[in-house]
């Protein structure tokens, strides 16, 4: 099946004639969002209208959930390669997926248009905690305490759990990760003291920031941590924690199929850097939380590279927690 769709969105390609590219766009583009409604899909809202105004045509988003964005990711290169379609990459379609064996693609196989936004994870204690108030401290009872700390990421396997358990790793710590069915569970846990520390995203915590202590936020990056209140993040110790980069939270990158013309894509590429850029986006985007991020497409490969690289040691470091655990027992 997937076959026939490559098929037909070359054949596509091949019937754009210059004078068409020259008219593009005179329709509505789709983006392509791989999860339910949420504040990523929000701020990512505000990135297609700025581009869609860029363009002169409108850029409805849409929610296209399944198979952890792999389905969104097939279903955007499944279409014509005509420029009317743009696949909102996340990490998780894009590198996650591919890295754990679970999609036939790579990054490399999407042409980027501009590097979009990022919203980088916390790790969060309740507030008031008597044992611990900071990382070093949370970290030295979890060596006192093996096996015995209770923390969640939601989900188990996810990619929060992923740059946890290699945060855990570089301090030989080993704790037990509590599933739940959502991010707002185990912060609500987290606030009734169910569990000792958690995966905390930015909008649980700006809504409720008396109630969790950030105490460590998981970016290299300055505007993340101001997300978090100033909140300290991978600069502010003296540790290689083996996440640099974007490789430690989750993030876009709007891509196209690699058979639309590159006249239409530079038209694309054109407008979109024109978008993020703008100081009015940029504050819309912050104020939801998310970093407008800089990256133009030519960057691509340098950046998401080390990405896919570091999220092979951070699988290795899930293996690493699971082993761990079973010699406790």
């Amino acid at each position: 099946m997937r076959k026939l769709a490559k098929l037909a969105a070359v054949a596509m390609a091949v019937m754009v004639t210059p004078a068409m590219a020259e008219d593009f766009p005179s329709r509505n583009i789709d983006l392509i969002f791989p999860w339910t409604p949420n504040a990523s899909m929000a701020a990512n809202q505000i990135l297609a209208e700025a581009v869609g105004e860029e363009l002169g045509v409108a850029i409805p988003v849409i929610s296209t959930p399944g198979a952890a964005g792999t389905k969104a990711y097939m279903t955007a290169m499944g279409r014509p390669a005509d420029g009317y379609t743009i696949m909102d990459a996340w990490v998780a379609p894009l590198v996650l997926q591919p890295v754990l064996g679970k999609a036939d693609w790579t990054y490399k196989d999407a042409v980027p248009l501009h590097a979009g936004v990022s919203n980088a994870f916390s790790i969060g204690i309740k507030s008031g905690d008597e044992r611990f108030s900071n990382l070093q401290e949370l970290m030295e009872y979890g060596k006192a305490h093996p096996g015995e700390l209770r923390y969640s990421s939601g989900s188990r396997n996810n990619l929060p759990h992923m740059v946890i358990a290699r945060v855990l790793q570089s301090y030989g710590v080993v704790a037990q990760n509590i599933p739940f069915g959502s991010d707002a569970d185990a912060f609500q846990n987290l606030k009734s003291g169910e569990i000792d520390f958690s995966y905390v995203n930015v909008n649980n915590w700006q809504q409720d920031q008396d109630a969790v202590d950030v105490v460590l936020v998981m970016s290299d990056l300055d505007e993340s941590r101001e997300a978090y209140g100033g909140a300290p993040n991978f600069n502010d110790f003296d540790r290689d924690f083996g996440l640099s980069g974007l490789a430690s939270m989750g993030w876009d990158w709007w891509v196209v199929s690699p058979d639309v013309p590159q006249e239409k894509v530079d038209v694309l590429r054109k407008a979109m850097a024109a978008a993020v850029t703008s100081d009015e986006t940029k504050e819309k985007i912050r104020a939801l939380g998310y970093v407008p991020l800089p990256w133009d497409y030519d960057q691509y490969h340098e950046i998401v590279g080390p990405v896919q690289e570091q999220l092979g040691k951070m699988a290795e470091a899930l293996a690493w927690e699971q082993e761990q655990l079973k010699k406790l027992n």
